[in-house]
């Protein structure tokens, strides 16, 4: 296997790689993407909003749309080119990913030309922030169960009911929602996906504090909350062939960046294990320390190689494949472990918290062993992932 790439994307590389030593990106402690699953104050939100913006001007936002819609049109391989010159700086996230990466190629593929004049560059600038609302609290894995309402009234919909898990809608401007439209139908056929102004008389956002302390999830209630019919994208009670489309964007976006961070955290468990004391000398000093830091890298280099298999089925012109669902359990199993692993080495300094005075690197490591487990819930569980390897790759009969 040949695992170069090829010079174009090479020639994409070297573009961007003089964009970012000529606008480095400003640098933020912190270790989870702003406005999707933490907030860690409005300051490095607007942070994140300045270096969106920077991007933007560079023209280095949804660089895989078409250039017809602001993007760059770039291949699969300048696509992975990309996250890796965006980790090689560590530059940090943007803060419209749900928008970018799901709601706006939804609507390049089913929306209106209306729909997308009027909601597309505004993805791409940040001057419209996106938030999700799928689930609810009896909507979650089985998300065709959901119960929120829109009822047509004249030109509206009249929306009631209440979304939950919504990352960043204490953000957001609008929001790409499902809603039961047709309660006697099937309970995937009764469904539309429709787009809400969050700034709309009858919301309600209410925070869900993380255990790590961060607010980055909300749950949503909407009473009597209008919405104009041409808001519908599809046709009506046909929102769960619109939906998995979005979902399919959000698992494509999900593994690659979230691989960079494992194959780094190997690298940064061995950089800990030569600043924790043990013995007299340091814990890097222990064979077996050693031994699992390099089974660490062993596997995540493997997960990395699973990636590349997934980019050459695309490369050939296949659909995804069931790698996308392998990776993402191993990538979600792996930080757990990788973060429970540098609490066994951190011993009592374990115990500190994120920015306490004697925490080592900063109490990072025990932000990230609170926050682990959200992989394996977040774009699909780990049970799910499960199900569809068991069944499709394995041949397994339904449970």
């Amino acid at each position: 296997m040949d695992f170069k790439y090829s010079e174009e994307a090479e020639a994409f590389r070297r573009e961007f790689r003089a964009w970012l030593d000529a606008n480095p990106p400003p640098r933020i402690d912190h270790d989870v993407a702003i406005g999707e699953f933490a907030e860690t104050g409005s300051a490095i939100w607007q942070r994140h909003l300045e270096w969106h913006r920077t991007m933007h001007s560079g023209g280095w936002v949804g660089i895989t749309w078409p250039k017809s819609y602001g993007g760059r049109e770039a291949t699969l391989e300048q696509s992975i080119v990309y996250g890796e010159e965006l980790a090689r700086v560590h530059a940090p996230s943007l803060v419209n990913g749900l928008g970018i990466a799901m709601v706006g190629p939804t609507l390049i593929h089913w929306g209106t030309e209306e729909q997308k004049k009027r909601f597309i560059p505004k993805i791409l600038s940040a001057e419209e922030i996106w938030c999700q609302g799928f689930s609810e609290p009896g909507a979650g894995s089985d998300l065709a169960s959901l119960q929120t309402r829109a009822v047509e009234d004249g030109d509206d919909f009249v929306i009631n009911g209440q979304k939950v898990w919504t990352s960043g809608a204490h953000h957001a401007d609008m929001c790409f929602l499902l809603a039961r439209t047709d309660p006697e139908a099937p309970k995937h056929k009764g469904i539309s996906y429709i787009l809400v102004d969050m700034h709309s008389p009858g919301i309600t956002v209410r925070p869900l504090i993380q255990m790590t302390g961060d607010h980055g999830f909300n749950e949503v209630f909407f009473e009597d909350v209008r919405v104009p019919r041409k808001n519908l994208v599809g046709a009506k009670n046909q929102g769960w062939q619109v939906a998995n489309t979005t979902l399919a964007f959000e698992r494509s976006s999900m593994g690659g960046g979230s691989a960079r961070d494992v194959i780094g955290a190997a690298r940064e468990l061995a950089r800990l294990a030569r600043r924790v004391p043990r013995d007299g000398g340091t814990a890097w000093d222990d064979s077996s320390v050693r031994q699992q830091v390099a089974q660490f890298a062993i596997e995540s280099a493997a997960l990395r190689y699973l990636n590349l298999r997934q980019l050459t089925r695309r490369l050939k012109g296949l659909p995804p494949g069931p790698e996308g669902s392998g990776a993402k359990l191993v990538m979600s199993d792996l930080t757990v472990r990788t973060a429970k692993f540098a609490m066994e080495l951190l011993g009592p300094y374990a115990q500190f918290e994120q920015n306490a005075a004697f925490a080592l690197e900063g109490g990072k490591w025990s932000y990230r062993m609170l926050g682990a487990r959200m992989m394996t819930i977040a774009g699909g569980t780990s049970e799910i992932q499960h199900n569809i390897i068991g069944e499709r790759v394995l041949g397994l009969p339904k449970g």
